[in-house]
């Protein structure tokens, strides 16, 4: 299992995230990241093709942005018939990982009036990263709404399903075209670092060595869709 680092090393202030996202990193490759979780919650896991590979991609996309110092943003759809999202992420648990926002809601595309405003508090344009389901609604839409205020999106391959594993090939295709960079975890994180030669660095690649066996897992699932 992936560790979390603890609470006291994670900023909750949205005007310190922005200052940390945007000038720590010595030669940043990737402009104002922003993580960004789609609806993963637990009435889905029975329903969702390999639901565990997404969650574990997930868990190692929210590690690297806590060793980043970036903001991570959240939603649930419904959550009152769908569920809380999925305990294992920790994400505003005491001990876990906390969001700039964690927004429930009824669109499919994650951004909701909260949203918006909690982005407004991060300079713009910025570079959504996405993972979550499904891969051809809520996914699609947020990506595709992204795309058209402005925004750099990146969709993480190997982070996000549907219940029909067919899906994900076809969605990925079309958000390719829409201008969307479709990339795996992995390489979204050494992107996102851009150099050797840092401390995150050192942290990260103990990350990479930490999920070698589930990021193996998940690229072989990806390739059979």
């Amino acid at each position: 299992m992936l560790r979390v680092l603890p609470r006291a090393q994670i900023t909750t202030s949205p005007t310190h995230f922005a200052a940390l996202t945007f000038s720590t990193m010595a030669h940043p490759t990737i402009s104002k990241p922003l993580p960004s979780i789609c609806d993963l919650q637990e009435k889905f896991r029975p329903a969702i093709h390999d639901f565990s590979r997404v969650v574990a991609t997930t868990q190692k996309l929210l590690r690297a942005s806590q060793i980043l110092q970036i903001p991570v943003l959240a939603t649930t759809q419904n959550k009152a018939r769908l569920g809380e999202t999925v305990p294992e992420l920790m994400l505003d648990a005491p001990a876990g990982i906390k969001t700039l926002v964690h927004a429930d809601k009824t669109l499919f595309s994650m951004l909701t009036p909260e949203v918006r405003t909690a982005m407004a508090s991060l300079a713009s344009p910025l570079s959504c990263v996405i993972v979550g389901i499904e891969s051809h609604i809520c996914v699609t839409q947020t990506a595709l709404a992204l795309l058209r205020e402005g925004h750099t999106v990146y969709v993480i391959a190997d982070g996000v399903s549907s219940v029909n594993k067919e899906e994900v090939p076809i969605a990925l295709a079309r958000l390719r075209h829409a201008g969307a960079q479709v990339v795996t975890s992995e390489s979204w994180m050494y992107e996102a670092v851009g150099d050797a030669n840092t401390p995150e660095f050192k942290e990260l690649i103990k990350l990479v060595k930490e999920s070698a066996q589930s990021t193996r897992e998940s690229l072989q699932a990806l390739c059979k869709m």
